[in-house]
């Protein structure tokens, strides 16, 4: 419909309205977890940070690794494989944690490694129900959509899913 719409206009302004539309993008940092690549919109990522010392706390899922003191305030630290159930590997020099945010919510999430930040155009992004869409079972409640850069499929997850989902909030071990 938008396109039918520019064509209607004069050949100058439609190719500068195509172009528009085209960049119109958002930054997306891209990290690993199971030789998948998953991305957080930027504007939710606080920092990453190279894997510290994490204080542990009793009573807890066992997927909530501790605290960590992030620029002084106390940051939960959730390890995403265990939150996801998925195979736990040892943590490795590449690991890192991620400072997602949401609204005041801020949890620090132990990913496989970051790889880089990537500007994604709305018109690559697939719904996640979409055939093309090759998102895990495991990641489908938290995904906002798939994105196919070039050969590359990253899985967009949506922040608020994940941090207000109500596994993540139920912090306490199920004795």
């Amino acid at each position: 419909m938008q396109l039918a719409q520019m064509g209607q206009t004069s050949p100058g302004n439609s190719a500068t309205a195509l172009m528009n539309v085209n960049m119109v993008s958002e930054q997306y940092l891209v990290f690993s977890i199971f030789e998948c690549e998953f991305a957080f919109k930027a504007n939710h990522i606080q920092g990453v940070e190279r894997l510290v010392d994490v204080t542990s706390v009793p009573n807890v899922a066992p997927w909530v690794r501790g605290v960590i003191n992030l620029r002084g305030s106390i940051a939960s630290v959730v390890d995403l494989r265990a939150f996801l159930d998925m195979e736990q590997l040892p943590y490795n020099p590449r690991t890192r944690l991620l400072s997602v945010q949401y609204n005041e919510m801020v949890i620090c999430l132990v990913v496989d490694g970051v790889s880089d930040m990537v500007s994604v155009p709305a018109s690559a992004i697939a719904d996640v129900s979409t055939r093309q869409a090759r998102v895990p079972l495991w990641a489908m409640p938290y995904a906002s959509g798939y994105a196919l850069l070039d050969k590359r499929g990253i899985v967009l997850l949506d922040a608020a899913r994940l941090l207000f989902s109500d596994k993540m909030q139920r912090y306490s071990e199920e004795l």
